[in-house]
């Protein structure tokens, strides 16, 4: 019989003007459909076209069916079990649905993974491929989370090392998640494990060659941050890495305008904080009414000292100038 008409008693072997599809496609990944002799009853045909089929014959043995999708005639195996008591599944309306949910999340559908009926294979936009569950390639095209590619992402972290001086050599023999196993390449080449947000921001140090805080290399800064209601604000501190500590620890909102504005290299941290403490004590001396209220930048800048009014900009930028060329001349 042609499986794509519907005579339940009149049956053939073959099927007629139908392309058999791969078996990653088809419901019970039949070798071929041939003919199985046998009736068909009526509460199957029943069953079937209330889920959305018709059967078109009987195939391969006593327990399979073959079934035509109402919405897009394609006719593939599947038990009569499965139609009698689950809602059968179209395999090329479920592949339909897998590509549109995949051009929408900006990805390729490859193929499904015959390792598991809930996972299938994409290309990523960066050209990488990448195994994703169905069900995070529709929260990604609705904009509930975003697809990272393993590839892309090692290569980060390698790059993020590598600006520290190190060198990423892979997941953390731990177990950990957060972690990374680093070498480090510019020093003493002794690995170590480090929180991949360490690495990221700068705040860790050898434990075989590194320097404490009092002893290593540190910079008094100036920053200015906007706050939400426009007023402009200048912090005076000190940091081994003052880039990392106005992104990661005292910014809070990303689209805060803000930015470094004067960084002056201090021999250690020691000679730092006694500088920066010094310059504090002036500057509250002398211009008390410059000091800002903790409560005005809560939740905006975290920290809750050392901020002053925008317009003692300039004699801070004076002041850390001076300090450099004192430390030049020494």
């Amino acid at each position: 019989m042609n499986l794509n008409s519907h005579r339940p008693r009149r049956q053939s072997p073959v099927l007629q003007n139908r392309t058999i599809i791969p078996n990653d496609m088809v419901t019970s990944h039949p070798e071929q459909f041939s003919f199985y002799p046998g009736a068909i009853h009526a509460h199957w045909h029943a069953t079937a076209n209330a889920k959305g089929f018709d059967i078109t014959g009987r195939i391969l043995d006593r327990y399979h069916l073959a079934l035509r999708c109402h919405a897009c005639s394609h006719v593939h195996a599947s038990r009569i079990y499965t139609v009698m008591s689950v809602q059968p599944q179209c395999p090329a309306c479920m592949l339909a649905r897998l590509q549109r949910d995949a051009e929408a999340a900006g990805v390729t559908h490859l193929r499904r993974d015959p390792e598991h009926r809930q996972y299938s294979f994409y290309r990523a936009s960066c050209g990488h491929d990448v195994r994703r569950q169905h069900e995070i390639i529709r929260r990604v095209a609705a904009g509930v989370t975003d697809l990272r590619c393993e590839t892309c992402h090692a290569a980060t972290e390698a790059r993020e090392a590598r600006k520290r001086g190190w060198m990423l050599v892979g997941p953390d023999p731990e177990g950990d998640p957060n972690y990374r196993l680093y070498a480090h390449a510019d020093g003493c080449g002794a690995q170590q494990r480090i929180a991949r947000v360490n690495m990221r921001t700068g705040r860790f140090e050898c434990s075989c060659c590194g320097e404490g805080w009092a002893a290593s290399r540190s910079y008094l800064y100036a920053m200015s941050f906007t706050l939400a209601n426009g007023r402009d604000l200048v912090k005076l501190g000190y940091s081994r890495d003052p880039e990392s500590r106005l992104l990661h620890q005292l910014r809070i909102a990303r689209t805060m305008p803000c930015e470094i504005l004067r960084v002056v290299e201090m021999a250690s941290g020691h000679q730092a904080i006694r500088t920066e403490k010094g310059l504090h004590t002036e500057l509250r001396e002398t211009h008390p009414d410059a000091v800002v209220d903790p409560l005005l930048y809560r939740g905006q800048i975290r920290v809750r000292s050392e901020i002053y009014d925008a317009t003692l900009t300039p004699l801070i930028l004076s002041m850390l100038d001076g300090i450099e060329t004192q430390a030049a001349a020494a």
